[in-house]
């Protein structure tokens, strides 16, 4: 099935190739000091084109003036799709600043994470291990104490008076050997002890618990606006009302499977006994 950014990468291309004119593809790239490849992959809708890309498209084309134009479809292209690439070209902790601010401008903020412990409760230690991985993973520069600072500085948030979190993870989140044993038990104590405050409602789904879906990509809403979902190639910023209602049933229908409170504890300590056990 295509996607919405396919669709709108693919008609980018076209405009592409509509102000190509009667200059052949290899002519083009000559000119651009590309391979021919890129050229036909940007206008078939196979690479998404930079900034840089369009502007030196325009410029090629002797079309100057359609600079603005190209930007603002690229802009409303990316306004869905942030890639990793795109974002981290500069590291870990721009993108965490941006998160910042759409968590100061929400009042209720809801998340679903299945992999890993969510990030708005990480401790530092488990929070490096997380973004060194993910560097590695995508090729970015390694600001990992940058960002983790960026990511301990959020967490004041949880603290304030007037913001609630409802956070739901499955039980494999708290299994999940993504660093030392030590520093997962630690990462445990800290869950259990957010349970009981103030802002935060913590649930956690017990493997094996009955759902009404099947466990998906972890996901974010701020408020009724915004819903931002994590894949491993990009995270999809959402803020049409339909995709965010969709993700709010989903976000529902997992809660009706999480267990709170004492229950809640309960897994959390038998998580943190298996890592005990491996010290």
């Amino acid at each position: 099935m295509t996607t919405d950014f396919q669709q709108a990468r693919e008609a980018l291309g076209r405009r592409l190739r509509e102000l190509r004119g009667t200059a052949t593809q290899r002519e083009l790239a000559a000119v651009l000091g590309w391979p021919q490849a890129k050229v036909s992959k940007l206008e078939t809708g196979r690479q998404t084109a930079t900034p840089e890309d369009l502007m030196g498209w325009a410029q090629a084309t002797q079309q100057p003036a359609t600079a603005e134009e190209l930007l603002a479809r690229l802009q409303g292209l990316e306004t869905h799709t942030r890639s990793w690439r795109r974002q981290l070209r500069a590291g870990h902790r721009p993108v965490q600043d941006a998160l910042s601010v759409e968590y100061e401008q929400s009042t209720v903020l809801r998340a679903w994470q299945g992999a890993m412990v969510v990030g708005i409760l990480q401790t530092p230690d488990y929070a490096r291990h997380v973004f060194a991985r993910m560097s590695e993973l995508q090729q970015s520069p390694r600001d990992v104490e940058e960002a983790v600072r960026a990511r301990m500085r959020r967490q004041e948030l949880l603290y304030q008076p007037g913001r609630e979190f409802h956070l739901i993870m499955w039980e494999a989140a708290l299994l999940a050997g993504v660093a030392p044993p030590d520093v997962l038990a630690a990462q445990l104590d800290r869950l259990a002890s957010v349970i009981g405050l103030d802002t935060v409602r913590l649930g956690i789904v017990p493997l094996g618990a009955p759902l009404g879906l099947p466990p998906g990509n972890g996901f974010w809403q701020y408020d009724d606006r915004l819903t931002i979902v994590e894949e491993w190639h990009a995270e999809l910023w959402l803020n049409d009302a339909d995709s965010v209602a969709l993700y709010r049933r989903v976000w529902e229908t997992l809660d009706k499977s999480a267990v709170y409170g004492t229950h809640a504890r309960r897994l959390i300590g038998r998580a943190r006994a298996h890592f005990t056990d491996l010290t």
